[in-house]
């Protein structure tokens, strides 16, 4: 039999801007029950809203879109929205997929709003080392997450976006299942997973910003590790890399594009829907009639 234990504690502080995080972090833990402290092979899971707040990573709230702009990367869908700004679904920096480019307004003094940490596992590798030194335990991961959105499934999870001290997927490729068939693909995001399971005990409104992970010791490591950068997946192998409005203008463009290249009225439109193309017919350009 496998247990898995998540709980987190209350009482850490108001972070800001230069505040000592692994200290705090380390001082909340050290004040908990014997049986709740962190052990070899437990994995301490930190929100990244303290993680910039300590780095002093706040801007005004009015500045909000120029910091989405910002920390945005590339365009992958953007749909307006009467009376509000533009709904914008971005990569940033971090290469991860967000809406907003992941500036938060939630949990944060009125007036100010939220970026990503500039280098999430840089900070789980600092929290771990500080963790460590405190505390004792000679293996200790962490975890540092955020709340996004899925592009398959409504409503929120949090997943990893830093890790230190954990491998972030257990790749189960050459196992076999339960009826001895082989496992060719399966390779689990074990961080988000974590990352998810501790948001049920934190909460998005108690307070609660860190909490600890007691069963996954098996993915534990001796050093930092990769972090949480390895689950971003590359332009080669991403099937959703823009949004369908997006992608089915940018096709018909290049139809066009083609078209004209061509001298034709018509080409098959592969690019669009390549498992069913489809015979466009456009109009000559002028250049092409005259």
């Amino acid at each position: 039999m496998e247990r898995l234990s998540v709980w987190a504690p209350d009482g850490l502080p108001e972070i800001t801007p230069g505040d000592d995080l692994g200290e705090l972090i380390a001082g909340l833990l050290e004040g908990l029950e014997e049986q709740d402290r962190p052990r070899d092979g437990d994995v301490v899971v930190v929100t990244s809203k303290i993680v910039s707040k300590a780095e002093g990573r706040v801007v005004a709230a009015a500045d909000r879109e120029q910091a989405i702009t910002d920390e945005t990367v590339r365009v992958v869908a953007q749909r307006a929205r009467p009376g509000l700004p533009p709904l914008r679904i971005v990569e940033n920096k971090l290469g991860l997929v967000m809406a907003a480019a992941g500036v938060d307004a939630s949990n944060t003094p009125e007036g100010t709003v939220l970026l990503l940490p500039v280098d999430p596992d840089a900070s789980a590798r600092a929290l771990r080392s500080a963790l460590t030194q405190r505390l004792g335990p000679a293996r200790i991961g962490v975890v540092v997450t955020d709340t996004a959105g899925r592009p398959w499934r409504d409503a929120l999870v949090d997943i990893a976006i830093g890790c230190a001290g954990i491998s972030p997927t257990d790749d189960l490729r050459g196992s076999t299942d339960t009826h001895g068939r082989p496992l060719n693909v399966t390779v689990t995001a074990v961080v988000d997973e974590i990352a998810a399971a501790s948001e049920l005990v934190r909460g998005k409104s108690a307070g609660r910003a860190v909490a600890v992970v007691r069963g996954m010791g098996r993915h534990v490591t001796d050093d930092d590790g990769p972090g949480a950068r390895a689950l971003v997946r590359g332009s080669a192998d991403d099937l959703f890399r823009e949004g369908s409005a997006e992608a089915y203008a940018r096709g018909l463009a290049d139809g066009r594009e083609d078209s004209r290249a061509v001298g034709r009225v018509g080409l098959w439109a592969s690019r669009i829907s390549p498992s069913r193309p489809k015979f466009l017919r456009f109009r000559p350009a002028e250049s092409e009639e005259t």
